[in-house]
């Protein structure tokens, strides 16, 4: 019975101190919810997903609309020129390219569910237009490196993964060393708030040497993926985005004090950019109006900074605004964790 007792009331007391930390009640009731809510609203059962075909402003464009028409689940998008229309292709804005009436013929990456799901429906459309099953549709598989899935994919993995060992490395670290009552005793010291922030900064950066040469090795030589732009550019691209995602992992950790709290905190930042920012697919796939908060997302500026230096060979000269929107983005972090701050 004694032990009845003594199980009783530690787990009384384990309860009560549960209930007195908010940060564990918002992560552990709340934040379900919202997650639940978001990833609802975004993967609901709206009916058959629809498929995006390009089409080329020419003398054939016309016809191949009137076939794309026939199918309800063929949208089309017009392109001016065949070299933009690969590279919305390229960069997974649509899904196939429907070209040459006669015969008519079809481009499309053959690793792509998505493109093959185009190459059936476009079929479709022409056994439709034809009056016959067997309708004739040329492939024109796009396997050149720098257009296919996995050129596309790879940056922005790139570009998460700086985001993840930016925030986790910075944030988890000094969450820790609070949670051990090691910040107390730097405030007694003559220590420089700044310089403390600067310390993880500098010490992320010479890791991250490291982490691009290993990562941009096994891109190149194990899945060939190409890289087309100067080493000078992507290393700016790459330290521009480490430092602005280790400032977002002192602001995260600036006040929380639990390991529990900065863990949670890191992933309602993290989570939107993983689904929006266009790590595994085109951020151009959502409605339009969204485009504007999504472009000024510090993910998606890097992963499109990332994918313009790599795939397209640009320099960083040509990334202006992507630079731009992740120096204000790294400002305004610095800026609000030295005001906001906590020590204890």
């Amino acid at each position: 019975m004694a032990s009845l007792n003594q199980l009783k009331e530690l787990t009384r007391v384990r309860l009560y101190g549960f209930w007195r930390e908010p940060e564990a009640m918002f992560w552990v009731f709340l934040f379900p919810l919202v997650l639940a809510g978001v990833l609802g609203f975004a993967f609901r059962s709206g009916g058959v997903v629809p498929t995006t075909i390009g089409v080329v402003n020419g003398p054939q464009a016309a016809a191949m609309s009137e076939v794309l028409a026939l199918d309800e689940h063929l949208e089309e998008e017009r392109f001016e020129t065949r070299e933009e229309a690969y590279i919305k292709l390229r960069r997974g804005a649509v899904d196939a390219l429907f070209e040459s009436i006669d015969p008519p013929e079809i481009s499309m990456d053959p690793t792509r569910p998505d493109s093959e799901m185009a190459r059936m429906r476009v079929l479709r459309a022409l056994a439709l237009s034809a009056g016959a099953e067997d309708a004739p549709l040329e492939i024109d598989e796009v396997t050149e490196k720098g257009s296919r899935y996995v050129d596309f994919l790879f940056p922005g993995l790139l570009g998460m993964n700086l985001m993840g060992t930016g925030m986790w490395g910075v944030g988890f670290a000094i969450a820790d060393i609070r949670r051990r009552k090691f910040l107390k005793r730097m405030l007694v010291t003559p220590m420089s708030r700044g310089y403390f922030f600067m310390s993880f900064i500098l010490s992320r950066l010479v890791f991250l040497l490291f982490e691009l040469l290993i990562l941009t090795s096994f891109g190149a030589w194990v899945l060939g993926v190409p890289f087309r732009g100067d080493i000078l550019s992507y290393l700016i691209v790459s330290f521009t985005g480490a430092i602005l995602f280790a400032g977002m992992g002192l602001l995260v950790a600036s006040r929380a004090k639990t390991i529990e709290g900065v863990s949670g905190i890191m992933n309602f930042v993290m989570m939107p950019m993983w689904l929006a920012s266009g790590v595994f697919f085109s951020y151009e796939r959502f409605p339009e109006f969204l485009h504007p908060a999504i472009k000024a997302l510090p993910l998606t500026s890097l992963n499109d900074a990332l994918r313009a230096v790599m795939i397209d060979g640009e320099t960083v000269f040509q990334q202006g605004l992507e630079m731009g929107i992740m120096a204000a983005w790294t400002v305004v972090c610095f800026v609000i964790a030295l005001k906001i701050f906590r020590w204890g």
